[in-house]
């Protein structure tokens, strides 16, 4: 009985003083709605990058530049640098690898590219990408209309393209896009087909792709050294870590390497590229978090300053009520419930937001599904209440150890 009388003049207080309140709420739901919201789009790219890398599945890998092409030497030593995989190289890797696998080469000519179809026009980010017959499955795409190259296409680098749906619904909206004739840079390409929608991760085109044959993506790479990625697919995905040391030894022998030389490639599978990223989210997301207690921090503070304020204001209604019987004990545990509430109030608000905000972004910049963070909503609730509590704490036993004749004097 006397936790609910507590508590119902705490409500009366905290609803008495209705801008303090808003104002006290509100640091600390900004400091929650911005944890929230970064940990809503973490979580949304972490299931992205698992559905993502999934579709590639555990049974494929992929030779690519080492280092992207440079090394940055330590101290005392000189960098190093690394050629560029040619076309002829991933070509012969190719074409003689006996091993039975699926292998596709891709190669990226542009990643801030504008497309025109008539006057209608997308932002200068699409990733152009040359690829050969495999590329579908090697990456994970499937088609939703039309078709796939063909040989003679391929062999000639005709222009021809397969779009994603980005460029779907940015230039076409409902109009079949088939046989249409879209221009990217200078260059008209006729759309044979369009691909599933497959969502953005980080890494990949994505729904933002031109794919292009891989012999046309010689002439319209800007580069004057492009480089050639070349992906390998097997069945029995046991098969992976004997392929792959097969595989390092045949293109160590392509590119000429002596005995004892440093692999100038390096050779990455889909599950240590989504675990490496994966990671790397997780560092990101402890980070958001440290930073988060550290406003809360400040956002307690501002509350313990305020209560003490409180305190001040109504030391003779602490006197009165101590003079008609309330305890210390009494007293302490309204001014606790004071602050408790006012970080719920805040937290439960910042939390709405944070949810709302990240998914907005996740929906928006990834076209990710709805995500609610479970853990971190009460993560977000237990924490407020701790802030709460412990920014309560010394004001309380500040107003119940008051002398009730003094405050009675106190104007």
């Amino acid at each position: 009985m006397d936790l609910l009388e507590s508590l119902k003049e705490s409500l009366s207080s905290v609803l008495a003083n209705k801008l303090r309140t808003f104002l006290t709420a509100l640091i600390i739901a900004i400091g929650i709605m911005a944890l929230v919201g970064i940990l809503t789009v973490i979580d949304v790219l972490t299931g992205s990058i698992s559905t993502n890398f999934n579709l590639l599945g555990s049974n494929s890998f992929t030779i690519v530049d080492k280092g992207n092409g440079f090394r940055t030497g330590f101290r005392g030593f000189k960098a190093k640098s690394f050629s560029a995989i040619r076309y002829s190289e991933a070509l012969e890797f190719k074409e003689t690898f006996l091993f039975p696998a699926i292998i596709g080469i891709s190669s990226s000519a542009s990643g801030n590219a504008t497309v025109k179809y008539n006057s209608l026009k997308t932002n200068p980010n699409i990733q152009v990408t040359g690829g050969d017959e495999n590329y579908l499955s090697n990456f994970g795409y499937t088609l939703e209309t039309g078709r796939n190259f063909t040989v003679n296409e391929l062999i000639q680098g005709d222009n021809v393209v397969i779009i994603g749906q980005e460029l779907q619904k940015k230039l076409f909206k409902s109009k079949d896009p088939l046989n249409e004739t879209i221009t990217i840079g200078d260059n008209p390409f006729r759309i044979i087909g369009v691909f599933k929608e497959k969502g953005n991760s980080p890494g990949q085109a994505g729904d933002k792709i031109c794919l292009i044959p891989l012999l046309k993506s010689k002439e319209f790479n800007a580069s004057s050294s492009p480089s050639y990625t070349i992906t390998v697919q097997v069945k029995d995905p046991s098969q992976i870590k004997g392929l792959v040391l097969e595989a390092i030894t045949w293109f160590r022998l392509i590119r000429h390497q002596k005995t004892g030389e440093e692999n100038s490639f390096d050779i990455t599978t889909s599950d240590e590229l989504s675990k490496q990223l994966t990671e790397n989210l997780g560092n990101v997301k402890w980070s958001s978090v440290g930073i988060g207690i550290i406003t809360l921090l400040g956002a307690s503070i501002a509350l313990m300053n305020i209560m003490l304020v409180s305190v001040t204001e109504r030391t003779r209604e602490i006197g009165i009520r101590k003079s008609i019987g309330a305890t210390p004990k009494i007293i302490q545990r309204q001014f606790l419930l004071e602050a408790f509430i006012i970080c719920q109030i805040g937290g439960i608000s910042g939390i709405i937001l944070g949810i709302l905000i990240g998914n907005i972004v996740s929906v928006l910049v990834f076209h990710a599904g709805f995500v609610v963070p479970w853990l971190w909503m009460f993560g977000g609730i237990l924490l407020c209440a701790f802030v709460g509590i412990s920014s309560g704490l010394y004001p309380s036993r500040k107003a119940s150890r008051l002398d009730p004749i003094e405050s009675l004097r106190y104007e």
